[in-house]
């Protein structure tokens, strides 16, 4: 949203972005500590395109807001984990000094919870030096996304080495999984915290953090997998999911995933994408919306190669969270629906 903020439709995050600047610092910290990183990350992105909401929008927002919790006895959200970046980047550091510190006070955030809300710049220096089964154990308890961008601060070698070690990954037992959060937890935040059995790593793991590195880098890697253990590229490759694959989604799932995706966005990614794949997407739109789609296709001019994999990337990531909010069903080369 800019200056034509009065005009067009909100999406949800919008809408969650101009009710929780409407509540004020104190308030939206109550709100926000409940919220994961992508939560916070996706309002903060909002927040920074918002400008001149007129109070009609902000009245609207506020309104549907009642009607959606009228019938609801609260708002049950357990997730106590946000990222402080997104919240200096949305706000500003000053602004946002007091809402960081009221949220920071009032959560039981671990040692390795504190990492996903860290840049990856800053996990990756706090890792660097540590033993290679550490990092790896840290790669794995973070989100794909966040996990690939981490490794873009390693090199080849080391990359190749993190990844191999959360493919072996499975159970990591209890006492083990508390001292490396209490060292942590020493090193970033002097707080303690309860230990926990817990499963991180695996070959699907490694799969998914694969579908969120670039894909120059990617193909390095696998090449390197596929050197040290074909049969253990092979799952890899099985299991990841990419943009092509979009084409084994129902088509209520089509539909679904296109209301959550913004039609400039939707053009560059067409640009590379198969045939098949476009007729897909057309045929899951009205029909005039699927025309003004043709043409936007036809009329866009030539579209770097690292651009179309950007923008199929964050359609990828809207289909994740769609999937792990159990809206659509994915399927990624020879995995089985879940």
């Amino acid at each position: 949203m800019s200056d034509d903020a009065g005009g067009g439709a909100l999406d949800d995050i919008e809408k969650a972005a101009i009710l929780l600047i409407s509540l004020g610092e104190a308030d939206a910290a109550e709100v926000l500590k409940h919220l994961g990183p992508k939560e916070v990350q996706r309002i903060g992105y909002a927040m920074t395109r918002l400008s001149n909401v007129p109070q009609s929008r902000v009245e609207a927002v506020v309104s549907d807001f009642m009607h959606v919790v009228s019938d609801q006895t609260g708002i049950g959200i357990n997730n106590d984990r946000y990222i402080r970046a997104m919240l200096n980047q949305a706000l500003g550091e000053e602004k946002a000094k007091t809402l960081i510190d009221r949220i920071l006070m009032s959560t039981n955030t671990s040692g390795l919870d504190t990492l996903r809300w860290m840049e990856a710049r800053q996990i990756a220096e706090v890792i660097r030096f540590e033993h290679p089964q550490i990092q790896a154990v840290v790669i794995a308890y973070l989100d794909p996304d966040q996990a690939a961008h981490v490794l873009t601060y390693f090199d080849d070698r080391v990359r190749l080495d993190i990844l191999m070690r959360v493919s072996a990954l499975d159970q990591i037992q209890p006492q083990a999984m508390q001292e490396l959060n209490d060292m942590f937890e020493a090193q970033l935040t002097g707080r303690g915290s309860s230990s926990q059995t817990s499963t991180l790593g695996g070959i699907k793991a490694t799969a998914s953090i694969m579908n969120f590195i670039d894909s120059s880098v990617e193909a390095e890697v696998m090449d390197g997998i596929r050197e040290a253990d074909e049969g253990l590229a092979s799952q890899i490759a099985d299991l990841m999911f990419v943009f092509d694959n979009l084409l084994d989604l129902d088509d209520k799932g089509v539909q679904v995933l296109l209301r959550e995706v913004s039609t400039d966005l939707l053009v560059i990614a067409l640009k590379g994408a198969d045939t098949a794949l476009q007729e897909k997407i057309f045929k899951n739109m009205s029909k005039r919306a699927a025309e003004l789609l043709r043409d936007d296709l036809e009329a866009k001019g030539p579209v770097r190669v690292s651009e179309v994999e950007t923008a199929q990337k964050e359609i990828l990531t809207v289909a994740r969270r769609l999937a792990d909010d159990g809206e659509i069903m994915l399927a990624g080369g020879g995995e089985e629906l879940v």
